[in-house]
């Protein structure tokens, strides 16, 4: 089992965190099909220093799943493929002044409406695009951020990383950012994420902590399971995840020089090689599991726009 580095109060005095009991990183879906859900949905799950990788569960299954397992194991960490949020203009837009009232309303039937295409008794909202429909005007050129959220904005948009953090950018390297108005095309993130919602309204029902809107609570007597918003890219890095080939040598070689890697055993690696969604999922969980000393200091954010629009997880962010 890895083991958990020292970390240093204000005060200079050492502190050691608990380990967790369970991390768990899923690979979402927003299909609308049981059969779908079930072949895509994957769930890296580390628990007692050991990894598997499981699928077979709609979403509704997943998190039944998810919550019978934080009772047994409360200090849990899990991650979600997909947005929490859109702009917090939108969420302003419809009256929503904390994101619970959003997904509220989002579980209440509008997410649905949202994703309709062409329907005679609703009105498409243009703002959500995807075959067939591109994309509006008005998040195109140089009004292309009002689409993005600005954690979006931070982990996508090649531009700044290349000034700021070479070794970030060389992670999203080649990929076009993705807007939670996207609800079809590949790569899409809309759809997957506005059937998210209505889970993470029920996970929050079940005494889940959902960052950054909350603060961890993975330490003391009476811990609380947390979720966060995941994306998988900034995982995995720059590697074509669709090839079977690439995933190959992508685990191989990380299984050279990883320690963490090198704990696999061959039924995980096989699924991994097997399937994107499983390779996305394990990679994401391993990452987790590398950093997860840092879940336990999240804190809820002060920022009044992240509020309502979150912070997507990465390795070493600790506040918003």
């Amino acid at each position: 089992m890895q083991k958990v580095p020292l970390r240093w109060d204000d005060g200079g005095v050492a502190l050691q965190a608990k380990e967790l009991e369970r991390i768990v990183a899923v690979d979402w879906s927003g299909r609308i099909d049981a059969a779908g859900q079930r072949r895509h949905i994957w769930a890296g799950v580390w628990a007692a220093g050991k990894v598997t990788l499981e699928a077979g569960r709609t979403r509704e299954e997943l998190i039944d799943w998810l919550i019978a397992m934080s009772r047994e194991t409360p200090r849990m960490v899990v991650s979600l493929d997909c947005c929490f949020s859109f702009p917090a203009w939108f969420l302003a837009e419809h009256g929503c002044e904390t994101i619970f009232d959003f997904w509220r309303k989002v579980a209440a039937g509008q997410g649905e409406r949202w994703l309709t295409r062409e329907c005679d008794a609703v009105a498409r909202d243009v703002r959500f695009w995807g075959a067939p429909h591109k994309r509006p005007e008005e998040f195109c050129g140089e009004n292309l951020h009002r689409s993005m959220r600005l954690t979006d904005m931070d982990n996508k948009i090649t531009p700044r990383l290349l000034e700021g953090d070479p070794e970030r950018a060389a992670k999203v390297k080649g990929i076009t950012p993705k807007s939670p108005f996207q609800i079809g095309g590949s790569g899409s993130v809309g759809t997957g994420s506005l059937r998210a919602m209505s889970s993470l309204l029920r996970l929050s029902q079940e005494g889940f902590r959902i960052w950054p809107f909350e603060s961890a609570k993975l330490a003391g007597t009476e811990p609380q399971p947390l979720v966060v918003e995941m994306y998988t890219r900034l995982m995995t890095g720059a590697v074509a995840k669709s090839n079977e080939e690439a995933r190959s040598l992508y685990l191989a070689a990380r299984k050279k020089r990883d320690e963490i890697y090198k704990r696999l055993d061959r039924v995980v690696l096989e699924r991994a090689l097997a399937s994107e969604d499983a390779f996305d999922a394990l990679v994401s969980v391993l990452e987790m599991v590398r950093w997860q000393q840092d879940f336990m200091r999240l804190k809820a954010t002060k920022d009044n726009v992240l509020r309502l629009e979150g912070i997507t997880w990465r390795p070493g962010i600790l506040n918003g």
